[in-house]
């Protein structure tokens, strides 16, 4: 019988994590760091589940070692050259065979390789309540400001010099806005995104303020989760500002690649109401005729601004201008040192 341990955030630091669910089950979510050794295929997995619902767990089990013995040697060999001597956490769905044979197969190898209790349906339940309710490790100081402004890339400039950031818009690979999704792709799971926010903040020091970027409740198809977003509400509040001109600039930077050409006519497609006829058909002139000055200029003034931050129901902390962002940051860095941030706002 392999050793068995309950899941605690330190076994990430100090173990190789394996996963040796299917690989369709690990792609949905996964333990951070882990690595995916599957015993089953997609297939086979499925295969043996219908044998044990319709003969038995006896002939589930005779065909499992059947499709799976041959796999050993190479499993153990894989595990052991990543390990390179660390100890080894092992886990499946819920702690079941999976887990304990391959952890029993290391054991018997001469490795130190441990099951993880209940699976990653228990280190599952950890990520959901850690959210509900959320009680972040600092402060949080959120920051606000119209579209183009250079929110995120000030937030990427910001974790480069050593702040603590959770760039929420990378983890969920969508910028949040409509055209959000141009360059990106949006492919993972909720739970998936809720496993790399938990990882992200469990990773920041306690002591010092957490910088995110103002968000809505949902970012693409992704949520935020638990009160997450009530926090933030509540947490200090940083208004950025720069000029129009400058957002055009930043805008056009970001998105006006020819490849996105296709991915922003589709995505003027969906605003198409909320923009109005007139309006649309004159910015589609421009994107069509790749006019990127007007076109971004229009959708500032014609959608952006008449859309976001329309009516704010709080009053921000401080201003700082984000024209030049090493005075942005350096403006940041003051207010921040007066401590005013200890609290929320």
């Amino acid at each position: 019988m392999p050793r068995t341990t309950e899941f605690h955030e330190s076994l990430l630091d100090t173990h190789l994590v394996v996963d040796v669910r299917t690989p369709l089950e690990f792609e949905e979510d996964h333990l951070p760091g882990a690595l995916n050794v599957p015993l089953l295929t997609n297939e086979e997995r499925v295969e043996i589940g219908t044998i044990y619902k319709q003969v038995g767990p006896r002939e589930a089990r005779r065909r499992g070692l059947e499709l799976t013995a041959h796999r050993f040697p190479a499993m153990v060999a894989e595990i052991a050259a990543r390990a390179a001597g660390r100890p080894i956490l092992v886990y499946c769905w819920r702690g079941g065979l999976r887990s304990k044979t391959v952890a029993a197969i290391l054991d018997l190898t001469g490795h130190a390789a441990v099951q993880l209790t209940g699976g990653y349906r228990a280190f599952r339940q950890v990520v959901t309540a850690y959210f509900e309710p959320f009680r972040p490790p600092a402060p949080l100081v959120v920051l606000h400001g119209m579209t183009g402004i250079g929110k995120t890339t000030f937030l990427l400039r910001l974790a480069a010099a050593g702040h603590s950031t959770v760039d929420l818009e990378g983890l969920a690979s969508h910028r949040g806005s409509a055209f959000g999704e141009l360059g990106l792709s949006q492919t993972l799971s909720q739970k998936r995104f809720e496993t790399l926010l938990w990882d992200a903040f469990r990773r920041l020091p306690p002591e010092r303020p957490i910088i995110v970027e103002g968000e809505s409740r949902r970012i693409g198809r992704m949520t935020l989760p638990g009160n997450l977003y009530e926090v933030m509400r509540e947490s200090m509040k940083i208004w950025c500002t720069a000029s129009v001109e400058t957002r055009v600039g930043r805008l056009i930077e970001e998105y006006g690649l020819p490849g996105y050409r296709d991915g922003m006519a589709a995505a003027l497609l969906r605003i198409r109401k909320k923009l109005g006829g007139d309006r649309y058909e004159e910015l589609a002139g421009h994107l069509e005729r790749w006019e990127m000055g007007p076109f971004m200029e229009g959708l500032i003034r014609g959608y952006y601004d008449r859309l976001y931050y329309k009516t704010r129901e709080w009053t921000e902390d401080a201003t700082i201008a984000l024209e030049d962002f090493d005075a942005a940051q350096r403006e940041l860095e003051r207010f921040l040192a007066t401590g005013a941030a200890a609290t929320p706002g």
